[in-house]
């Protein structure tokens, strides 16, 4: 049976700078007031604000609608860099980028005329709504409706869950069942495009109620999302009334395609960052007369720690390489999700340990990564999700 390789390369001159760029950002800008925001739970404004000045909202949006055009190989290596400082950060640019991607990939000219200019300067934000109360992984089980009126607009009802950037976005791509009676359920199902007022709980025909409480990934709002006789005009239809009606399902799970190459990105991160308080804090601490760096088990740790790192970072790298280039990377995506976010996790773990009773302290910065890792796990598809999609695309890739 045929295994498909990708090249090994270093960055491009271009993915250099860019990452540079962004590494000195996060130095001096994020990583000193994480803390802070964090402990508040408060939105990181002018953080934000000086990432608008810098494009990041518009990294993969054409360079004709205002953005760079970079492609997804370069994005991840900046979400990379951003959720070393602070994955809640990362966050803000994520759904942002998957509204995007499926306004690039699916939506009408018209859609993206309107749109994606005033998304690449980051004047309005994006964020996409899948999950609902009672549904999280079984996308196909989503209860909220879209009917067509008399008047030919189409009226939403439901109420959706565990929006990032459900409060402040001005723009919702969410997931609707538009035929009730479609087998499977997924042909029954459209993305529509809401707008809506950024920073406002009341919206007519739709309430944003206060924002979830978290153990981590703070700073940045998660929300419900409630529809009650909302209207969306046909043409903000996601392609368009003709062409994307019952589509949506498709849609949605090629932008988490995408989104699983971004989670892997900010395992990455945030396992890089735990490396590096590890390193640093055991050559500081010393016991039984040495640092312990120098003890074996010590330096045990680090070794495993720092193995897993750069794999996970090959494989994102490799996931997002072959999308790039135009190759199905479905199994690779599921891949890079899997193991960057459980590498994440783990390296987070085991700096926790090295730091020993200070990681507990909300003085250390391993103690905000040991609440954030965890969310990884479970967002855009929990580790079990993407064993079933790992064992089934690989079954279906090598049938005898």
């Amino acid at each position: 049976m045929a295994v498909e390789t990708a090249q090994f390369q270093e960055k491009t001159d271009e993915q250099k700078a860019i990452t540079e760029m962004v590494r000195q950002f996060v130095d001096n800008e994020i990583i000193p007031v994480a803390e802070e925001f964090d402990h508040e739970d408060k939105f990181p404004e002018a953080i934000v604000e000086q990432m608008k000045e810098l494009g990041l909202f518009g990294v993969t949006i054409p360079e004709e609608y205002g953005g760079m055009g970079l492609d997804l190989t370069t994005y991840a290596m900046i979400v990379e860099e951003l959720s070393r400082g602070w994955i809640s950060i990362s966050g803000v640019v994520n759904t942002h980028f998957i509204g995007s991607y499926l306004l690039m990939k699916f939506g009408t000219d018209e859609q993206k005329d309107h749109f994606l200019p005033k998304m690449a300067t980051g004047e309005i934000r994006a964020a996409f709504s899948l999950s609902e109360p009672e549904v999280g992984s079984d996308v196909q089980g989503i209860k909220s409706t879209a009917k067509k009126t008399d008047g030919g607009d189409w009226e939403l009802n439901g109420q959706k869950m565990w929006v990032t950037n459900g409060l402040r976005s001005g723009l919702v791509f969410v997931l609707m069942k538009t035929d009730p009676q479609a087998d499977p359920a997924h042909r029954g199902m459209t993305c529509f495009i809401t707008e809506k007022e950024p920073g406002a709980h009341e919206n007519e025909g739709l309430t944003v109620p206060p924002q979830i409480k978290k153990m981590g990934y703070k700073g940045v709002e998660s929300t419900e999302l409630v529809y009650d006789g909302y209207r969306c005009p046909p043409e903000r239809i996601l392609g368009g009334e003709e062409a994307g009606l019952n589509k949506g399902f498709g849609q949605m799970m090629d932008a988490l395609e995408v989104g699983r190459v971004n989670v892997a990105a900010r395992g990455v991160g945030i396992a890089q960052r735990a490396l590096e308080l590890a390193l640093r804090y055991s050559q500081e601490r010393r016991a039984f007369g040495k640092p312990i760096a120098k003890h074996q088990a010590i330096q045990f740790k680090l070794a495993e720690m720092g193995t897993k790192v750069e794999a996970a970072r090959l494989l994102t790298t490799k996931a997002a390489r072959m999308k790039d280039a135009g190759q199905r990377s479905d199994l690779e995506a599921g891949m890079a999700k899997l193991f960057a976010s459980e590498t994440g996790k783990e390296v987070v773990e085991q700096s926790f340990r090295i730091h020993g009773g200070y990681g507990y302290s909300k003085e250390y910065e391993i103690e905000r990564l040991y609440r954030d890792a965890p969310l990884l796990l479970i967002g855009e598809g929990t580790s079990e999700i993407q064993r079933m999609v790992i064992g089934k695309k690989l079954l279906a890739r090598n049938k005898i």
